[in-house]
């Protein structure tokens, strides 16, 4: 169970309902205010927050004047690379007055489903957070295609929650959680404050809450990416100032809680749903060394069999052949080869680049 006091690492998705006027097209300047304040204050209690938020297209159709018809997708492309930039103005606007700087991230699901571009894009994340910025994702919605997207801003807040290892998951709906069925229909309809489990009976729950462009049923979805990952996912009313301090004040919410920690999770999709690419040979001090937990350096490999890319899964066997861990190699097999043997400080003047250590400990999954 995580939750908003307790979580290292947060995921927040905000709809552009609750970012953009309906009435005048524009960003909700009072709104974005308000929930900034939000993020500062988890921020000086030293939580890091990342925010997955809509409203490029919304802004784009009115800089656009494509206010009044549905749009086509060339349309559609056309207002998010009109409005995107729109929408992070509004967010440095609003994160500005607290000493917070945002940072513009766009994602295609390539960059969460393909493992070499994954690997990049949590770098990215990652070096970010560390420095105290506030990344803001949002869908590519100038390349997207019908094909080829994530479909709904849920499912993509659950992609990002997975790849950097959130702790929790924050969706901002306009119900403040989940019900036993559809509130404005059923007046004997409960709500339920936390969901250890998410069961056929919970999902049945979930296709008669229809809301917003999403529905609870993607939200739904998006639980079962982030609780697969090892992230809690919590779905409360966003349509308030400050709805995360509303939560810790006793407001509404449904916690829906994971069966693993986000590192335990991570560790046990490397170690049993990836199919090995090839094999590092190590020395018997880098075998222990794995075993205590540090990363796999290239000093102790002392040889590469197989062809694999930058973000396959290799085995990391010892010299006597005993499996030691699988993991992700930061190297394609013939760069991983070059070095083989090489102190950190050579990689660089060998291969014109350095990537870290071979594997990082955070990629590896100890046999």
């Amino acid at each position: 169970m995580s939750d908003l006091g307790s979580a290292r690492l947060i995921v927040v998705k905000a709809g552009s309902a609750l970012l953009v006027d309906p009435l005048s097209g524009a960003a909700d300047g009072a709104w974005l205010a308000a929930f900034a304040a939000d993020l500062a204050r988890l921020r000086v209690r030293g939580q890091k927050v990342l925010v997955v938020s809509s409203g490029a297209v919304a802004l784009g159709r009115r800089r656009l004047g494509l206010r009044r018809r549905a749009l086509t997708l060339p349309e559609t492309q056309a207002a998010a690379a009109a409005g995107q930039s729109l929408l992070m103005r509004a967010w440095e606007e609003a994160l500005e007055p607290h000493g917070l700087a945002a940072a513009q991230v766009l994602l295609t699901p390539d960059d969460t489903e393909v493992r070499r571009r994954f690997l990049n894009a949590r770098a990215t994340l990652e070096t970010l957070l560390d420095l105290g910025v506030t990344p803001v994702v949002n869908e590519n919605d100038t390349v997207a295609t019908e094909e080829i997207r994530y479909g709904d801003n849920d499912r993509l807040a659950a992609r990002v929650a997975q790849m950097v290892g959130a702790d929790l998951l924050v969706l901002l709906s306009d119900v403040d959680g989940l019900y036993t069925a559809d509130p404005r229909r059923d007046p004997e309809a409960q709500h339920l404050a936390v969901v250890p489990v998410v069961t056929a009976a919970i999902e049945a729950m979930a296709g008669g809450a229809n809301e917003g462009s999403g529905g609870m049923a993607t939200k739904i979805a998006a639980v079962k990416i982030a609780g697969a990952a090892g992230c809690s996912t919590l779905i409360t009313l966003g349509r308030r100032p400050a709805p995360l301090a509303a939560v810790e004040a006793g407001e509404r919410s449904t916690l829906f809680e994971a069966a693993a920690t986000p590192a335990a999770a991570y560790k046990a999709w490397i170690a049993g749903s990836l199919s090995p690419q090839g094999t590092l040979r190590v020395d018997e001090g880098a075998a222990a060394a794995l075993r205590a937990g540090k990363s796999l350096l290239a000093a102790g490999v002392r040889s590469v069999e197989g062809r694999f890319g930058k973000g396959d899964a290799v085995v990391v066997r010892d010299l006597e052949g005993k499996e030691v861990g699988r993991g992700l190699a930061r190297y394609d097999a013939a760069d991983a080869e070059r070095i083989c043997g090489l102190r950190s400080d050579a990689i660089e003047a060998a291969l014109g680049y350095t990537a870290g250590p071979v594997i990082h400990a955070d990629d590896l999954a100890l046999a």
